[in-house]
């Protein structure tokens, strides 16, 4: 890439780079080498995600230990869960024009790739490896500071974290690469001032999860928790 452009972004980002490499290898989508033969290692940005994703998990893991110094375990990873997620990382994303330096394959590019969330959001996990790896810790999470924490209303996550149906869809946008799961009414039953609703919640053909509430909204939210304690997941 460009090193005038590389400059652009550097000056979005606050951070400038010792080694520019790591920022254009974050920058780098899957799509960009699909095809090339020969090529002994990936040179995409997968496994800066991976590194990325941590360190923000501990830069808001450390947030909420001093914010919240009565909170428990068992809340503190909820709500950690419940905010560090793919569309307050789209956000950040956006906030420092990532979209437009991203490295696509052609066909990426022509499908609106630049706005996928799920491609921003993992790109953004990525330059945050970058810096990690070239100015250690401190310059890492005054990024993270700087560009998601404002974005998060962190007095209203012990609230947030009930949103079972918005966890849901995240971890199961970001497991199947976008698909979208449907809630189907299963039964209605009871009196009009006294219904009682019944919901399923499926991915394709696959029930993940039912349950039951006065309303469709909160049947559907137990439909939701059901599939998260189902998959195992922290609700």
């Amino acid at each position: 890439m460009n090193q005038n452009r590389l400059a652009d972004l550097e000056s979005a980002l606050g951070y400038s780079f010792s080694n520019r490499a790591l920022l254009e290898r974050a920058l780098t989508h899957s799509s960009f080498y699909k095809g090339e033969k020969g090529r002994r290692e990936p040179q995409d940005n997968e496994r800066m995600e991976f590194l990325g994703d941590a360190v923000l998990e501990l830069c808001v893991s450390e947030e909420l230990y001093f914010r919240f110094p009565q909170m428990q375990e068992g809340r503190l990873s909820k709500t950690r869960a419940s905010i560090v997620c793919e569309s307050a990382l789209f956000q950040a994303a956006k906030g420092v024009y990532l979209g437009a330096f991203l490295l696509l394959s052609h066909g990426e590019d022509l499908g609106g790739g630049r706005e996928k969330p799920s491609i921003l959001s993992d790109a953004f996990e990525a330059v945050i490896a970058a810096i990690y790896l070239d100015g250690g810790w401190e310059p890492a999470k005054a990024f993270i500071r700087r560009t998601v924490l404002p974005l998060l209303d962190f007095t209203a996550q012990p609230q947030l974290d009930k949103d079972y149906k918005t966890r849901l869809q995240e971890i199961v946008h970001h497991e199947t690469h976008g698909k979208q799961v449907v809630y189907r009414m299963l039964d209605e039953k009871g009196p009009d001032h006294q219904k009682v609703f019944t919901m399923a919640v499926l991915l394709e053909d696959r029930t993940l999860g039912t349950g039951e509430g006065n309303s469709k909204q909160s049947a559907g939210q137990a439909a939701a928790r059901d599939a998260l304690e189902r998959m195992g997941k922290t609700v």
